[in-house]
C-alpha cells in the first residue's frame, strides 16, 4: 500500500494508542490473564473460567467495571481492585504487542521520509508507559517522541497545541491517524488533517 497520500510534503506524523497502534484488547485481554492466575494462585479461583468470564464479558460490553463484575461473579474480596488496577501499569506481557501490518509500514515509511513520529497517550501515563514498552517496534522506538494528554489537562486538543509549540511545526504539515471510535467522536479537532487508521487497514 502506497501512503504518499498521507505522508507527501509532511514534517509530522502523530498517532494515539489504543486501537490505532494495536488493538487495545491484546493488552486488556493479558492483563487479565495475568490476573486471572493471579487469583487462581492466591485464592484457589479456576483460572480458566475467569478469563474465559472476562473475555466475554469484554467482548460484550467493553472494559468498563469489569473488577466488579468479575467480583461479583467469583466472590473476589474487594482488597484485589489494587492488584488488578495495579496490573494495568505494571504487567509483563506474556506476548508482545504487535503494531498494525500497515501501521508498521506507515512508520517506516515516515522515518526513510525523515518524517517525525509522535505518540499522543490518553489516560493513565504509566499505563500508556506500559503499553508503549511492550510493542514490537521493529527498531522504530528510537524515532518517537511521547507526549501525554495527561501533561495538559488531560485535553487532547492542548497536548497538541503543545507539542506543536514545542516542536516548532505548522498545522498544515502535520498528519494523524486515530482509533476508529476517536475519529467518530471527533476526536480531531484542532484543524489537523485527521484519519481513522481503519482508512489503512
Amino acid at each position: 500500500m502506497s501512503f504518499e497520500k498521507y505522508l507527501t510534503d509532511k514534517k509530522a506524523l502523530i498517532l494515539t494508542l489504543d486501537d490505532a497502534l494495536f488493538p487495545k484488547k491484546d493488552y486488556l485481554l493479558q492483563v487479565y490473564y495475568l490476573f486471572s492466575e493471579f487469583m487462581a494462585y492466591t485464592e484457589q479461583h479456576d483460572s480458566k473460567a475467569m478469563i474465559d468470564f472476562m473475555s466475554k464479558t469484554y467482548a460484550a460490553e467493553g472494559s468498563e467495571n469489569i473488577f466488579d463484575k468479575t467480583a461479583e461473579q467469583f466472590a473476589i474480596p474487594e482488597k484485589y481492585r489494587h492488584n488488578f488496577e495495579l496490573l494495568h501499569e505494571t504487567a509483563r506481557l506474556p506476548l508482545k504487542l504487535l503494531l498494525f501490518q500497515n501501521v508498521l509500514c506507515l512508520l517506516q515509511e515516515a522515518v526513510v521520509n525523515r518524517i517525525q513520529i509522535f505518540l499522543l497517550a490518553e489516560g493513565n501515563p504509566a499505563e500508556a508507559i506500559n503499553k508503549i514498552k511492550q510493542v514490537e517496534w521493529h527498531g522504530l522506538q528510537e524515532y518517537l517522541k511521547i507526549y501525554f494528554t495527561a501533561e495538559y489537562g488531560h485535553s487532547i486538543n492542548n497536548a497538541l497545541q503543545g507539542m506543536l509549540i514545542e516542536q516548532v511545526v505548522e498545522k498544515d504539515v502535520v498528519v494523524m491517524f486515530v482509533s476508529e471510535s476517536q475519529f467518530k467522536s471527533g476526536l480531531a479537532g484542532f484543524g489537523l488533517e485527521c484519519f481513522s487508521v481503519t482508512e489503512i487497514l
